[in-house]
C-alpha cells in the first residue's frame, strides 16, 4: 500500500494514493489519472481527503514528488463526504482548477460547510436536526443527544467550503481523461448523487463508497429526509454494476484495489438480507431503532459510530416499512 506522499501505478496513468482519517475508519485511498485537458498534459485527481493540516502535507508531498512536474487540470469528487469533498476548495483554489462533481451532492456540500447548515446537524432541543429525529427514534440518554448537538461543526471543520463553481457530471457521461472514456455510473443511498467511474479500455472501476472489499458502506437516514428509503436504493443501485466484467479491477475509497465485484455484490445483498431479517425479528414486539442498533452491531460504539448505527437502523426499518413488512406507531412518551 501507498504510504501518505507517495503513490503506486496500479493501472497504466493510473495512481494510487492513500491518506490518514481520524476515525476508526482510519483512511482513504484517492487515484490520480494522468490527463490532457484544454491541450495541457498534467493529472485529475479523484477525491480529496478531509481538511486538515496533515492531509495538506500529504498532498504537498505528492505535488513535490508524484507529479512530474506536470499541473493537476481538474479535481473530480465522487460524492459529498468530508472524506471525498473535504480538501476540495484548496485543490482547486491551488491548482486554478475545475471541480467536477454531481449537482446533488455539490449542493449537499455547500450547504453542510456554511454556518445555517451545519447548525442542523445538530440543532437544540425542539429545534430539529439530528439529535431530535434520533430521539423520535428512541435514543433518549441525555448525554447522547448533548454530544450530538455539539456537533453542529463536524461536517464544516473537514469541509470548510467546497469551490463556488462547479462541473455538473451526469449518470451515463462519457468523460476523456488521459485519452480514455469514464463512463459516469451514479449511485444512491450512501451518498445523494454517487459518481462511480468506469474505463472499459483499462478494465477500472472507481468505485468509491459504493463497493468497498471487506466492509459495507454506511446506508443511513437523516433528519431532513425521515421517510427516506436510501438502503433499497443502494441495493437497486448495485445493479448498475452487474454488466460490468468480473475481472475488472475496483478501486474502492477504503480497503484494497480487488477482482471478483460480482461475487462481492452477492455479498454485500446477503449481508443486507441478512441484517434485514434481525431488524424484523428484533420487531416481533414493539422496538425502536435505538433497541434495534444492538440487534445490528454488536459491538461498543462511540458517538461517531452510533450516530451512523442509528441511521443504518432506521434505513432497515424504513425499507420493511415501505414494503408492508412493519408498521409504525408515532408515541407522545
Amino acid at each position: 500500500m501507498p504510504e501518505a506522499g507517495s503513490s503506486i501505478e496500479i493501472a497504466p496513468g493510473v495512481r494510487w494514493l492513500r491518506m490518514r482519517l481520524p476515525f476508526a475508519l482510519d483512511h482513504i485511498n484517492l487515484w490520480l489519472l494522468r490527463d490532457q485537458l484544454n491541450g495541457l498534459e498534467g493529472w485529475t485527481i479523484v477525491d480529496c481527503g478531509i481538511a486538515n493540516d496533515e492531509t495538506k502535507v500529504a498532498w504537498e508531498q505528492v505535488f513535490a514528488t508524484q507529479l512530474e512536474g506536470l499541473p493537476v487540470l481538474r479535481v473530480i469528487v465522487t460524492h459529498m463526504h468530508p472524506d471525498h469533498v473535504g480538501l476540495s476548495q484548496w485543490l482547486c483554489e491551488k491548482w486554478q482548477a475545475p471541480l467536477w462533481i454531481s449537482m446533488t451532492d455539490y449542493l449537499t456540500a455547500q450547504w453542510l460547510s456554511h454556518k445555517e447548515g451545519g447548525a442542523a446537524i445538530g440543532a437544540r432541543a425542539g429545534g430539529g436536526g439530528s439529535a431530535d429525529h434520533f430521539q423520535r427514534h428512541g435514543l433518549l440518554a441525555p448525554e447522547d443527544l448533548e454530544k450530538i448537538r455539539a456537533r453542529s461543526n463536524y461536517y464544516s471543520n473537514m469541509v470548510p467550503g467546497v469551490p463556488r463553481q462547479y462541473r455538473r457530471i451526469l449518470d451515463g457521461e462519457m468523460i476523456l481523461i488521459g485519452g480514455h472514456q469514464w463512463k459516469v455510473i451514479m449511485g444512491f443511498g450512501h451518498a445523494p448523487e454517487h459518481a462511480s467511474l468506469y474505463c472499459q479500455a483499462l478494465d477500472v472501476l472507481i468505485s468509491g463508497d459504493m463497493l468497498l472489499p471487506r466492509i459495507s458502506t454506511n446506508v443511513s437516514v437523516y433528519d431532513a429526509d425521515p421517510d427516506a428509503d436510501p438502503l433499497g436504493l443502494y441495493l437497486s443501485s448495485l445493479e448498475r454494476y452487474l454488466p460490468l466484467p468480473d475481472d475488472t479491477l475496483v478501486l474502492p475509497s477504503h480497503g484494497k484495489p480487488f477482482t471478483g465485484m460480482k461475487p462481492r455484490i452477492t455479498q454485500l445483498i446477503a449481508h443486507h438480507d441478512a441484517r434485514l431479517a434481525e431488524t424484523l425479528g428484533a420487531c416481533k414486539k414493539p422496538a425502536t431503532a435505538r433497541e434495534v442498533v444492538p440487534v445490528l452491531f454488536k459491538r461498543e460504539l462511540d458517538i461517531h459510530q452510533l450516530t451512523f448505527a442509528m441511521g443504518e437502523a432506521i434505513a432497515h426499518l424504513n425499507y420493511l416499512l415501505r414494503r408492508g413488512k412493519l408498521h409504525r406507531q408515532l408515541c407522545d412518551d
